[in-house]
């Protein structure tokens, strides 16, 4: 087994509550989501990041809107909603009792 492989579906499978982490800070453009998770060595191409936002906007979680830019085309920036954090507190929630579960495994093993 491949352990690149393995760390990448770890990654995988975080991405979306990642995602909303970074939107809780604020509103943010696509590549500075990319680049919050890339300062936390999340490793993410925007052609993984915009189906994950879409998806996310499609279920309520997050909003967006466009914004004009003195560099370019406009942007969309993406917030989250009300929706959005009511589920990411459910998300912490359930990521606290997953790393609970996994370090009592692991502590046992020793």
């Amino acid at each position: 087994m491949n352990i690149e492989n393995a760390r990448a579906q770890m990654r995988k499978g975080t991405l979306e509550y990642c995602i909303l982490s970074v939107l809780s800070d604020g509103d943010a453009y696509a590549s500075d989501i990319i680049n919050r998770l890339k300062e936390v060595k999340m490793i993410i191409v925007e052609g993984t990041l915009y189906p994950l936002l879409t998806r996310q906007k499609n279920a309520g979680l997050l909003s967006y809107r466009w914004e004009e830019s003195t560099q370019g085309p406009p942007r969309k920036y993406y917030s989250i909603t009300e929706e959005g954090k009511r589920f990411l507190n459910d998300m912490d929630i359930s990521w606290k009792e997953l790393v609970d579960s996994v370090n009592k495994l692991r502590n046992t093993n020793k």
